[in-house]
């Protein structure tokens, strides 16, 4: 067979049977290996959103997405969605085509040293010289994406090595020299750790998108109950304790829940479970860590130690290290800390009236989460629509996914198509700011083609608004490049794609225009009129 039928071949053999790109000569032999061995192919309308279109089915079906674009433009293109992938720890194959191989370095058309330019925000790269390396290639770059610290897994295969002749046989495992990932936990830490919860008065458990990359929900839970600890989450670890749990406080950090901040502040023991501790999560980790012990579970150890001063270190999958955890703690004295957090988290400020003609943007999300299925999707995007979003969506059993780490605008709609694409009866929600609906919405063509039933929320405000509160506050009101007076009429926009829409100016009628958007069939675009002074908090 060809190499390009060795790819599609692999990549059956690892369980994947859709693929996310756009097409091009250097890749042209794969896609028609694809076309002809009926694998799906969804074809978006910018490269970028290939990975993040993968990245939405990775981390709803837990394998790998896979993603696939040409050589030059095309590659470079995927760069900020491999990125955005890496930052959050989600498992990618993204595969790109390359000139030939006796043209490489040679500056020709379409040529980039794509595994040069993505070496920062991958896990691993390969640059395939021999097509009868494809399978073990292939082998390796699924194990290597899905064990460990998920992540992308770049490809780069020249067009010459796609149409070259290989015997194919596809290796039963991965044998890779040096990379042995931990699973369990050290025994002497784990009985450390217990110790610790038996003595804290304050202990507090900070959630982070690990507990999802290791399948943990359950075993979080089990250890949080057993304990009596309150849970507090990361951007990316909201929904990881289900939102309407006795135990759960909200998101902490910059942008977070006040009684989620106060309870890391006044804790005496935290213990950190696949969370980066990131600057926006946690502002002053060093203050935090002269104040409390610090437990921290991690399967990469490079993070362990890397922004916070630890004094129990945990190497292992959060899974089985929770589990066994669980089984050796017992519960300390608690009873008096669970009641105080329990009453911070209680303590919710009202959200204030709007102003005529605008809605009340949390309020609404509380409200659209209500009326979603329980185990609906809803994809955030970046900017004050995602902690509108993140600070008061309801999550008890369905997922809420954004781009945490890197901050990537443009990425809801691409990710909730890849959700959708991977579970077509799941209800899925994008949320965008229209700033960010801007960067991605040519894929309403996409969501066409396909006949995905997505829901679009769009939260107007004529505003780049999370950077005109920093213009606000630290800038003197020099309001420079955040103004959008060149908006378009969103609902007409969507109407030419075929998609249906309705605009919402009034929170009296929000209830009716959730049912609207929620019970019809196809997709649907409802856009939300903002105050422009509407602040993130």
């Amino acid at each position: 067979m060809t190499g390009a039928q060795a790819m599609v071949k692999a990549l059956e053999c690892e369980g994947a049977s859709l693929v996310f790109g756009y097409p091009g000569a250097a890749i042209c032999p794969f896609f028609d290996a694809l076309a002809l061995e009926g694998l799906q192919l969804i074809l978006v309308r910018q490269e970028q959103n290939a990975a993040h279109a993968a990245s939405g089915y990775a981390r709803v079906t837990g394998a790998p997405g896979v993603c696939a674009v040409t050589s030059g433009p095309g590659a470079t293109n995927l760069i900020t969605g491999l990125a955005t992938a890496y930052m959050d720890s989600i498992p990618l194959i993204a595969i790109t085509g390359q000139v030939r191989s006796e043209l490489i370095g040679r500056d020709v058309f379409q040529e980039a040293d794509i595994t040069g330019a993505a070496e920062p925000f991958c896990k691993h790269s390969y640059l395939v010289k021999d097509a009868q390396e494809l399978p073990r290639i292939f082998k390796e770059a699924f194990y290597i994406a899905s064990t460990g610290r998920p992540g992308p897994v770049l490809i780069d295969v020249p067009v010459d090595v796609q149409t070259a002749q290989l015997d194919f046989a596809y290796p039963k495992e991965a044998a890779i020299r040096g990379y042995r990932p931990s699973a369990r936990g050290h025994a002497l830490q784990i009985k450390r750790a217990a110790e610790a919860v038996f003595y804290a008065k304050r202990p507090v458990i900070c959630a982070g998108g690990g507990v999802f990359a290791s399948k943990a929900q359950q075993e979080l839970a089990g250890f949080a109950e057993k304990c009596a600890i309150p849970v507090v989450t990361t951007m990316m670890g909201i929904g990881a304790l289900p939102t309407c749990h006795p135990l759960h406080l909200g998101m902490l950090g910059t942008h977070g829940r006040a009684a989620a901040n106060r309870a890391i502040h006044e804790a005496d023991l935290l213990v950190i479970c696949g969370a980066r501790v990131g600057d926006r999560a946690m502002a002053a980790p060093g203050q935090i860590a002269q104040r409390a012990r610090i437990i921290h579970i991690d399967i990469d150890p490079a993070e362990i130690g890397k922004n916070i001063e630890t004094e129990i270190p945990i190497v292992g999958d959060l899974r089985l290290v929770l589990r066994d955890l669980a089984a050796r703690a017992q519960r300390g004295d608690t009873e008096e800390w669970v009641r105080y957090t329990t009453a911070l988290a209680a303590n919710l400020k009202a959200p204030a009236q709007p102003r005529p003609g605008f809605i009340e943007p949390r309020s609404f999300i509380r409200l659209l989460s209500e009326r979603m299925r329980p185990d609906a999707v809803l994809v955030a995007d970046v900017g004050q629509n995602q902690i509108w979003a993140a600070n008061n969506v309801i999550m008890c059993g369905g997922r809420f996914l954004t781009s945490g780490g890197m901050g990537t605008m443009g990425y809801a709609i691409p990710a909730a198509l890849g959700v959708i694409s991977a579970q077509p009866s799941r209800q899925v929600v994008a949320v965008c700011g229209d700033g960010s609906f801007q960067m991605s919405m040519m894929e309403l063509a996409t969501i066409m083609q396909q006949h995905a039933p997505l829901k679009v929320i769009v939260m107007r405000n004529d505003r780049l608004g999370m950077v005109c509160e920093l213009q606000k506050d630290l800038y003197g009101k020099r309001y420079v490049a955040t103004t959008l007076d060149g908006n378009p009429d969103f609902i007409a926009l969507a109407a030419a794609y075929g998609i249906a829409g309705a605009r919402l100016c009034d929170s009296a009628r929000a209830g009716e225009a959730i049912g609207a958007l929620l019970e019809g069939a196809g997709p649907y675009l409802l856009e939300c009129a903002v105050d422009p002074e509407e602040s993130s908090f």
